[in-house]
């Protein structure tokens, strides 16, 4: 590398903030000495990299390739001195989970009783949002582990661990049931006539759902959306409308009763839920987290 490093920072900066002033400021270093540090590369590389405008400074074609690699060079170094820091920090632990609130509150809970058991030094962070979300920020390194259903198709580095099936069924009370017998008829079709409840269209499930429902040829009259599948659960069993829920969820509801499963034609396919990490995360705190799932 025939060039200064600093060099590199300085022309990284620049490209970032697209303005000499700003990346000085950011720098703390001086206009000028920016300027010279930009001709200095560019006589060193026998290359022009920016176009000087009066409203700031934009990359030559050459200036685009060599930002991309010179970017890709930094988000590495800022990687290896973040992973530096966390396993610095062993010592007092932090691990950060990500999960929806529904998998947090049926499967995720037994593991983290039997982590902090485990490793009661070791500070957990929880982060609730959807799967998406979630195997965004492992693939950014941002969290440690997620629980989330199987994604379809992942990066290599991506590993998906400890798996389980579930099984999406659709429920309702006995007495919802009952009365729609008694005002559409003893053969009534629930996706005609009831109030379907199902997650909002963003939700993975929802998504699963969907495949079926065009699958089937089910065009559902009444739908009314919400964001969670806890909500789902309680509004089927306080008898509003037919839910799509997970059976394992609503098991016991399913024993006692309370709920009843809908037959369908076919059943919807089945899915496989486990908790996913970066094989590039070098956390002791995620290896641990890790041999409790054994």
């Amino acid at each position: 590398m025939d060039q200064n490093l600093s060099g590199y920072k300085i022309f990284y900066e620049v490209a970032t903030c697209g303005n000499i002033s700003k990346a000085a400021k950011k720098l703390y270093i001086s206009q000028p000495a920016i300027s010279k540090s930009i001709v200095k590369l560019e006589d060193g590389l026998d290359t022009k990299l920016f176009n000087r405008n009066s409203r700031g400074v934009t990359l030559t074609e050459e200036g685009q390739i060599l930002y991309k690699y010179i970017k890709d060079a930094f988000d590495n170094i800022n990687n290896a001195e973040v992973e530096l820091k966390r396993m610095k920090e062993f010592n007092i632990g932090h691990i950060q989970l990500g999960v929806s609130t529904t998998l947090c509150r049926y499967i995720l809970l037994p593991y983290l009783q039997k982590f902090m058991e485990h490793f009661p030094n070791i500070r957990v962070s929880i982060n609730t949002q959807a799967t998406a979300q979630t195997l965004n920020l492992i693939e950014a390194k941002k969290i440690d582990v997620g629980l989330t259903a199987e994604p379809k198709s992942r990066r290599p580095e991506i590993r998906f661990v400890n798996s389980r099936q579930i099984h999406d069924v659709f429920v309702a009370t006995p007495g919802y049931l009952e009365n729609l017998r008694s005002i559409c008829g003893p053969d009534f079709n629930v996706f005609e006539e009831a109030n379907l409840m199902l997650l909002d269209q963003n939700n993975m499930t929802r998504r699963h759902i969907d495949d079926y429902f065009k699958a089937m040829n089910i065009e559902p009259a009444q739908i009314l959306e919400v964001t969670t599948m806890d909500l789902l659960i309680e509004f089927a069993k306080i008898g509003i409308g037919v839910s799509c829920v997970v059976r394992e969820f609503v098991q016991k509801e399913l024993d006692e009763g309370s709920l009843v499963e809908i037959p369908l034609q076919l059943p919807i396919p089945s899915r496989n839920i486990g908790f996913v990490f970066n094989s590039g995360n070098t956390s002791k705190s995620l290896d641990a987290f890790l041999s409790i799932l054994d």
